[in-house]
């Protein structure tokens, strides 16, 4: 199990994107040398984890639970034969483009070492946008995307250090409660009712999806509640 590539982004204008100044970081290519990663601080005040690397919308993008967003060649493969186009690292905007390594089925809360020093920790799968769907010009990329429900991992940054192309990946930490990044995104996207069996992640999770998943559990049980004509719990009761 390998990173093949280390991308990155600079900020370049475009037409299909609502970022804030028209701006996008999602046109990663492959950077030499030894690459420092580590965590970039809150949601909506940091950018990506990987130096040299852009994020323009901090409103979706970068932050501590997706500091690095990792695609395995082998899923860009079956993109290329499915799309009849090359497709090169980096292409979907991934910082780690990887050979041998199970992404989409990560667990969430799995720990990967890369390199002497990074760990990273898996949090939840990439929800498709209108700034890749331009990004690829592909039509309806978003609803084939999704469908397709292989959306490679964010991952946060447990331990800081540098990795570069070529480096192992060693899997030091897995979860033994089953849910993977597919089932978290397939539970947050398309199939709705998978969100409590998300609850078995814990904290590992991205906060966004574990809050929807704990409302999802509030919302059937409350509803639960009304259907039996029992009366719902108040606090101080």
């Amino acid at each position: 199990m390998t990173v093949l590539t280390v991308n990155a982004g600079r900020p370049a204008p475009v037409s299909y994107t609502d970022s804030p100044g028209g701006l996008t970081g999602i046109d990663k290519h492959p950077v030499e040398g030894l690459i420092a990663v580590g965590d970039p601080g809150p949601e909506g005040e940091g950018g990506s984890g990987v130096a040299g690397d852009a994020v323009c919308d901090l409103r979706h993008h970068g932050g501590s639970h997706q500091a690095v967003y990792a695609f395995a060649r082998e899923e860009l493969d079956a993109w290329e034969r499915e799309l009849g186009r090359p497709l090169a690292n980096g292409s979907f905007g991934e910082n780690l483009t990887t050979s041998g390594v199970t992404v989409s089925g990560a667990l969430i809360g799995e720990r990967w070492r890369i390199g002497a020093e990074l760990v990273l920790e898996v949090t939840s799968g990439r929800i498709p946008c209108r700034t890749f769907a331009g990004h690829l010009g592909q039509d309806r990329w978003v609803r084939r995307f999704t469908q397709a429900a292989a959306p490679g991992a964010y991952l946060r940054v447990i331990t800081p250090g540098g990795i570069r192309g070529g480096d192992r990946v060693e899997i030091v930490h897995r979860p033994v409660h089953g849910v993977t990044v597919d089932l978290q995104f397939r539970a947050v996207t398309t199939q709705r009712e998978l969100l409590p069996r998300l609850l078995a992640a814990g904290e590992a999770l991205h906060p966004l999806a574990l809050r929807k998943a704990r409302e999802y559990v509030a919302r059937q049980g409350a509803d639960g509640e009304r259907r039996s004509g029992r009366p719902e719990a108040h606090a101080g009761h």
